[in-house]
């Protein structure tokens, strides 16, 4: 192959290039030659040298996302060819396929090279997180490193004018270290922290209507371990979570199924002080957000707000809640009608993404799946995303959640990307759910834990299963413990419900423990309730509501705190489901002027809104003295 060197594109000098959009921050030039931050001065150099650059830092501090900013303003006529390489196979970058030669008519084997590095003009080769790839990819990694060759290839005489590495040293995100004297002596190193890159800048144009130089000084007064992990990503995912009004923590990602907490670490190694509600209150304060504790209907509100800024969102929660089944519902609802694209980790195999052919052109090109091709919009959700069938699918997943393409290639009009998946523990039981790394765990911009409360599964079994669903969650509401609801998730109970429809056992509808044993709940009271036996719901009391009419206003003459009737009809009341309200609201309207007023308060608390309009609509009717 020929050994020419490209001609590097002129840069463009500093007072041309196009300026970073002004904000209402304005915060001082980083450090460096002035306009340009420490990392943006060394990529320029290696490329005037023709020298390779790794470039080591902690994850989180803006290393690539520089590259995406600083090469289209400092070179125009230059492209970025960004290659995560956690993400590669042998095969992606390099393959030997037979073809026919031209000149004897004979099978020969060629070396075909990834098509990305084939642009046909000037390129800068950007290697991502190298150390995370396996040995076969660090081989031929290092020997772009070092040579600026790949196989029978000549990366200069494709067009390249810069290759860099960069990565992080922590031992919990790499697979290796560089030892070898004979590679280490082939590349120009710089090692740079969050002041090195122009973050901040970033940050003061995403958000123009703050002033973040208060968020910033906080920010620069934490200790180092406090910095590290509030990194500007993080901390990047906590004001977007602010600008939505979403409690802030949800911007800290979940590493290994627990929050990260703003610990303070002491002299000798241990956990000192959280200062994780200090650090988000103040955040809050700075920028004029609130910061609630949660919001009404959490699981639909961050699926729209992921459809309307382009986020990846991470759900966890137990199994059976109905997590997958609220989220493809509402991103349905938002791409008018348009099913998700569906992926389901266990049974995902690397083909169903993508696969390498060869191409006429000589260059090895990616076969996307016909669902990531198109125009139209598109949302992914990827099920039990903490359980892949293997590491290679699992690495083409996380270079779509992480890069929003695949092999190299943009997904067009792809609008958001909601990952589901289960703790590693429930119930005192380890679910069999792989382990994840803060690098990884941060590229979610917004991280929930889903309680079983945050679904409105409840609504969805009346409207499919009527009466027998209504006496089913009556129980499941009033005759157990939180323990025993924890055990009888939703998905149980429309197992329960279809049994009973048959005439089965409703036993059979409960987890399985083996050796003859099923989870620990008593189905007693739930007999009792589907042989209708006497008990006390929504139904029973409009069915006599002339008598429980009665009982509350002795219930009222007696006491203003009320009584065991009065507390009876208000459970009754903060337990019904909204379609239930719906359908008695003239015998609600007719109960509420006669309960204590400390209880018809409750009702608006930390209900959805929709849950709040029926309320405000019945109180309304309730006659003023």
């Amino acid at each position: 192959m020929s050994t020419s060197t490209p001609t590097t594109p002129p840069r463009m000098a500093e007072s041309e290039r196009p300026g970073r959009r002004a904000a209402a921050t304005g915060p001082q030039a980083p450090e460096g030659r002035p306009g340009a931050s420490r990392l943006e001065s060394f990529i320029d150099a290696m490329i005037d040298m023709g020298q390779t650059g790794q470039i080591f830092g902690e994850h989180g501090i803006g290393k690539t996302s520089t590259f995406f900013s600083h090469l289209p303003r400092a070179y125009p006529d230059a492209e970025l060819v960004h290659v995560p390489a956690a993400n590669l196979t042998p095969d992606d970058l390099l393959a030997n396929v037979p073809v026919r030669d031209a000149a004897t008519g004979e099978l020969v084997l060629r070396q075909l090279v990834m098509s990305q590095l084939r642009p046909g003009k000037p390129f800068v080769l950007l290697i991502d997180d190298s150390l995370q790839a396996g040995a076969t990819v660090q081989s031929q990694l290092m020997q772009i490193a070092c040579n600026w060759t790949l196989g029978e290839y000549d990366l200069r005489a494709l067009g390249c004018i810069g290759v860099f590495l960069t990565d992080n040293e922590s031992l919990a995100e790499t697979a290796a270290r560089r030892s070898d004297l004979a590679v280490l002596d082939r590349m120009v190193t710089i090692r740079i922290t969050a002041n090195d890159t122009a973050w901040r800048h970033e940050l003061a144009a995403k958000y123009p209507e703050w002033d973040l130089r208060e968020v910033f000084t906080l920010w620069a007064s934490l200790a180092p371990a406090l910095r590290e992990l509030l990194s500007p990503r993080t901390l990047d995912h906590v004001l977007a979570n602010a600008r939505e009004g979403f409690p802030l923590r949800w911007g800290l990602p979940l590493v290994n199924g627990e929050r990260l907490r703003l610990r303070e670490q002491r002299s000798d190694g241990r956990p000192g002080k959280d200062r994780t509600d200090e650090v988000l209150d103040r955040i809050a304060a700075a920028v004029g957000a609130a910061n609630p504790v949660t919001i009404p209907d959490p699981v639909r509100s961050v699926v729209r707000a992921a459809l309307r800024n382009r986020w990846s969102v991470l759900l966890q929660g137990p199994p059976g809640c109905g997590k997958t089944e609220l989220v493809r519902e509402t991103v349905r609802e938002g791409l008018q009608g348009r099913e998700p694209l569906y992926f389901s980790l266990p049974v995902t195999n690397v083909e169903d993404l993508c696969a390498p052919i060869p191409t006429v052109d000589g260059s090895l090109d990616n076969l996307l799946a016909g669902a990531f091709l198109g125009p139209e919009p598109k949302a992914i959700v990827w099920d039990e995303y903490n359980r892949p069938k293997d590491k290679t699918a699992f690495a083409k997943l996380m270079e779509i959640t992480q890069e929003w393409s695949l092999a190299g290639r943009r997904i067009e009009n792809l609008r958001g990307q909601i990952a589901v998946q289960n703790p590693p523990y429930h119930l005192g039981r380890k679910l069999l759910v792989a382990r994840n790394n803060i690098a990884q765990a941060t590229r979610f911009t917004a991280s929930l834990t889903v309680e079983p409360g945050d679904i409105p599964a409840n609504e969805w079994l009346i409207a499919k299963y009527g009466a027998v669903a209504e006496t089913v969650l009556e129980w499941w509401k009033h005759d157990i413990d939180e323990d025993g609801r924890a055990w009888i998730t939703k998905r149980t109970i429309e197992r329960m419900i279809k049994l009973h429809q048959r005439g089965l056992p409703l036993e059979m509808a409960m987890v399985y423990l083996g050796d003859g044993e099923y989870a620990p709940v008593s189905l007693t009271a739930l007999i009792d309730r589907l042989s209708e036996r006497p008990v006390t719901g929504l139904r029973e009391v409009a069915e006599d509501i002339d008598a429980w009419e009665e009982r509350l206003r002795k219930a009222a003459a007696e006491t203003s705190e009320g009584t065991n009737d009065s507390d009876l009809v208000h459970q009754v009341l903060a337990n019904a489901e909204l379609s239930q309200l719906r359908h008695h609201q003239d015998v609600v309207a007719r109960l509420l002027p006669l309960l204590p007023p400390k209880l018809r308060s409750t009702y608006l608390v930390g209900a959805s809104s929709e849950v709040q309009r029926f309320w405000i609509e019945t109180f309304a009717r309730i006659p003023r003295t």
